[in-house]
């Protein structure tokens, strides 16, 4: 069953830590770039990040930042994840390059990052809430 509506059907979905300031600075750095409005959002803690840690049995305690949903059936969890939203951004697309190294070696980076985020960069005690601009760029 597709809990989305249909808008949402022909993006690709992005999944965060909604109370990560990386996290958030991240999709607000996507969200400036994304000019062919690719994507759309939710925190990993609201209904359809529940959801889709569901229904692709995400095990929440071994990934806990981004993933990208590019499909119904497909997703990708980090650093293959951050490598694939960085493809569809003009500016940084060339960071693709990267998928060359081993998932080993980008995950062993992405894993240091993602253990720190909080001490590095903080968090907030709730989840992002968009401006009412950015709101429909978001599922609830």
């Amino acid at each position: 069953m597709n809990m989305l509506p249909e808008k949402f059907n022909d993006k690709k979905i992005i999944l965060f830590d909604g109370i990560c300031n990386l996290c958030n600075k991240s999709i607000q750095f996507i969200i400036k770039r994304d000019k062919k409005d690719v994507f759309r959002f939710a925190a990993l803690q609201s209904e359809v990040g529940q959801y889709f840690l569901n229904k692709f049995e995400i095990d929440r305690k071994r990934t806990d930042s981004m993933i990208l949903i590019d499909s119904e059936e497909n997703f990708y969890v980090k650093s293959s994840a951050a490598l694939r939203i960085a493809k569809e951004l003009p500016t940084i697309s060339w960071m693709r390059l990267f998928l060359v190294f081993p998932k080993f070696f980008r995950d062993g980076v992405y894993n240091i990052i993602a253990k720190n985020r909080y001490r590095w960069f903080g968090k907030k005690d709730e989840c992002m809430i968009p401006t009412p601009e950015l709101k429909a760029k978001f599922l609830d």
